[in-house]
């Protein structure tokens, strides 16, 4: 990366569909910068894991939404690497099953939810030196981003990913089903009514299909030199 970045603090939104790199290129970015990471997607699933564990029927808007207002969430950057803590219980695995993965989408739908969760991540990074990524980051939770990126990539490809991910943990499941649910999975995000998933004019676009991690994030910390130069 050539250039200096700014002496005042970015806020760096990485926005995108599911599959697509956005976790693992987040984190690479935010260790280069020194910046901590936020995973709002996280943030939905670990909604989504309480709404499990209390037992709240489907379709109940009211009582997720008041569930989201009253959980308490903090990353906290570990030896283990970066987990998430849902009031003092770490969750960082146990959001990670196909069950929570499935209940995830529907939750982050609820426009009462996606307004206390906004607010709990618009909190997060008032201060600046932050990426944050998720699927409303740039239009939604910080508009005035410096530095928007939407990082996508072919549904197949991202398929592919999310099985190897789901395979390596022990999971079986086939790529067909997860195209299937991932389908839906996009349709939900990109339809709803409240903070749909969307590439603001703005936004860098990367097409991650043909590119390595790194090649992706050197795209993104050129973008923050660039900023740079033009506050020099």
């Amino acid at each position: 990366m050539s250039g200096r970045l700014p002496i005042r603090r970015l806020i760096i939104a990485i926005d995108g569909p599911s599959g697509a790199g956005k976790s693992t290129v987040a984190k690479r970015v935010a260790e280069a910068l020194g910046y901590p990471y936020i995973d709002t997607g996280a943030m939905y699933r670990a909604v989504a894991l309480a709404v499990i564990e209390k037992g709240i029927e489907a379709g109940d808007d009211l009582e997720m939404t008041r569930l989201s207002e009253s959980v308490e969430m903090e990353f906290q950057l570990t030896d283990r690497g970066q987990r998430l803590l849902l009031n003092g219980r770490d969750v960082t695995e146990a959001i990670r099953t196909p069950e929570v993965t499935r209940l995830s989408s529907p939750v982050s739908a609820i426009p009462g939810v996606r307004r206390s969760l906004v607010a709990k991540q618009q909190r997060m990074g008032a201060g600046g030196g932050v990426v944050m990524e998720g699927r409303d980051i740039g239009s939604v939770v910080f508009p005035n981003a410096d530095v928007k990126v939407f990082l996508t990539a072919s549904p197949l490809e991202r398929a592919r990913r999310r099985w190897n991910q789901l395979t390596r943990d022990g999971y079986q499941v086939t790529v067909e089903q997860i195209l299937k649910d991932q389908a839906e999975r996009d349709e939900r995000d990109s339809t709803r009514p409240d903070s749909p998933l969307r590439q603001m004019p703005d936004a860098l676009f990367i097409d991650s299909d043909r590119l390595s991690v790194d090649g992706v994030v050197k795209l993104i910390l050129d973008r923050c030199a660039e900023l740079a130069s033009l506050s020099r």
